[in-house]
């Protein structure tokens, strides 16, 4: 097991992440105080997010949308699904 932190996202200690895994303050919270298992729940949210609204990860308008979301995902209120979504049938 790597490194232990308490993971302010599952409120609980866990293994951190190996890496930071986003650039800037935003990334050094998340390396800091998110754990690999929260790291993994927002990449599935991130993608649906992308998929739902459709959006283009390299044009700076929906970086800064995925940016805001990730914000409020770990140290929010949450990341919202869009009102239209549904989730895949098992």
């Amino acid at each position: 097991m790597g490194r232990t932190i308490h993971c302010v996202k599952l409120d609980k200690d866990a293994e951190g992440l190996k890496v930071q895994p986003y650039p800037g303050e935003l990334g050094r919270r998340i390396f800091e105080t998110i754990s690999q298992e929260a790291w993994r729940m927002w990449l599935a949210h991130q993608t649906m997010l992308i998929n739902e609204y459709r959006l283009t990860p390299v044009e700076p308008k929906a970086r800064k949308f995925l940016e805001e979301e990730m914000e409020k995902f770990f140290f929010g209120r949450g990341s919202e699904r869009p009102k239209e979504y549904v989730p895949p049938k098992d």
